[in-house]
């Protein structure tokens, strides 16, 4: 390490600094989903189709994956502090060009900028890991993870809520605001703290491929993620047209209020931060596994009921974090060195997942509807439990 480097135990994680870290995570990676309940507002606003307008997320997410790659392994060079309140900034900045896009591929620009730099949030995941005693990393890892969900889900509820009161284009505003103001506040908050990997940045992200080569746990963990991930996208990006259409025809602000229906999502990353921290990480991702195939059930109904509507959002989001928070702490657990590449591949891997189930269902559901949508989440969710039962028996042990 350099001179200002400083081991996590002399620098204790306090919980008003997690909470901040929880929020900001939460923050950044909303700007990722601001548009889902806007998607037909935005498409009548160009007058463009839904599978156009559906690019918006797809953008969003590959984007994202492309800054998991390319700027998160930097992380392990660099000084922490300062590359998160830089990346935050330039995640504010793509916002505010959305806010004034005349134009749909000039919304899709300051889209990419905006998923490029969010990645911030998985600079703060790993980095509270680092700070955190090593046991209670789990928890730690849980509750910032807790807020990059809360952030996920409250984004649309928030976006629908302000497009209703002002339009779409106030939601980019006050987002770049909130990013500014939080990034002031990261600034004053956190630890001065800077790892040397003693690599160069070609040779730092040849060493991301050489850790899929090397740790059989993060390749089982990395394919799990991007199918859970491919099945979240997979139901979120057509909901919203499934409820601007009949029977439901809801405006902006109430698709929006949906987001709070998976809230509880939230309460399953703290649990599955516990688990881990007590050797049950490999229980927690089966219990997710299982749920990723069952909301498929309710959600079979959702044209029709919105009770089953509802059951279907509540079990897939309490799933996807029990996958996703499980796989994270067993990849944390495997070379401490190398956290931010091994958080890089993973996550590279996971957006690559929430970008094909995004453009999977573009593709979808103007020609199948929402029964090909669930008959594709169906398939999805059994592959990952096939994959589950080779991959977890084997390096269960391990992961744990």
């Amino acid at each position: 390490m350099n001179g200002i480097s400083q081991p996590a135990s002399s620098r204790p994680l306090s919980l008003p600094l997690l909470w901040l870290m929880a929020a900001a995570t939460g923050l950044a990676v909303s700007g990722n989903y601001y548009a889902q309940p806007l998607l037909p507002t935005i498409a009548g606003t160009f007058g463009t189709t839904e599978t156009a307008a559906a690019g918006i997320v797809t953008t969003a997410q590959l984007s994202y994956g492309a800054g998991l790659l390319l700027l998160v392994p930097i992380a392990d060079l660099r000084e922490r502090r300062s590359l998160i309140v830089a990346l935050m900034l330039l995640a504010a900045a793509g916002l505010a060009l959305s806010s004034l896009a005349p134009t749909l591929p000039l919304l899709l620009v300051g889209t990419a900028v905006t998923g490029f730099c969010s990645v911030v949030a998985q600079v703060l995941v790993p980095f509270a890991a680092t700070l955190a005693a090593p046991e209670q990393r789990g928890r730690a890892v849980g509750t910032v993870m807790s807020g990059l969900l809360l952030g996920i889900l409250l984004a649309r509820t928030v976006a629908g809520g302000i497009s209703s009161l002002f339009d779409w284009r106030a939601v980019y505003v006050v987002a770049a605001g909130a990013m500014v103001v939080c990034a002031l506040a990261l600034w004053r908050a956190l630890p001065r703290y800077r790892e040397n990997a003693g690599l160069g940045y070609g040779a730092l992200l040849q060493s991301v491929l050489r850790l899929f080569i090397e740790e059989p746990v993060l390749r089982v963990r990395a394919v799990l993620g991007m199918l859970s991930f491919a099945l979240f996208s997979l139901f979120w990006t057509p909901l919203a047209f499934l409820l601007a259409a009949p029977p439901y025809t809801y405006p902006d602000a109430v698709i929006g209020l949906f987001g709070l229906a998976g809230a509880a999502g939230a309460l399953a990353a703290s649990w599955a931060g516990r688990m881990s921290d007590h050797g049950k990480g490999t229980a927690s991702t089966w219990l997710g596994l299982g749920g990723l195939l069952l909301c498929w059930l309710p959600l079979g109904f959702a044209q029709s009921s919105l009770a089953a509507l509802l059951a279907g959002v509540l079990i897939l989001d309490l799933a996807v974090q029990l996958v996703h928070v499980s796989n994270q702490n067993a990849i944390y657990a495997l070379r401490p060195q190398a956290r931010n590449r091994l958080n890089a591949g993973y996550m590279t891997c996971y957006f690559i997942g929430g970008a094909a189930g995004s453009w999977l269902a573009a593709c979808l559901y103007p020609r199948a509807g929402w029964p090909g949508i669930v008959a594709a989440g169906t398939c999805i969710a059994a592959l990952g439990i096939l994959i589950g039962l080779r991959g977890l028996r084997r390096d269960g042990r391990r992961a744990d």
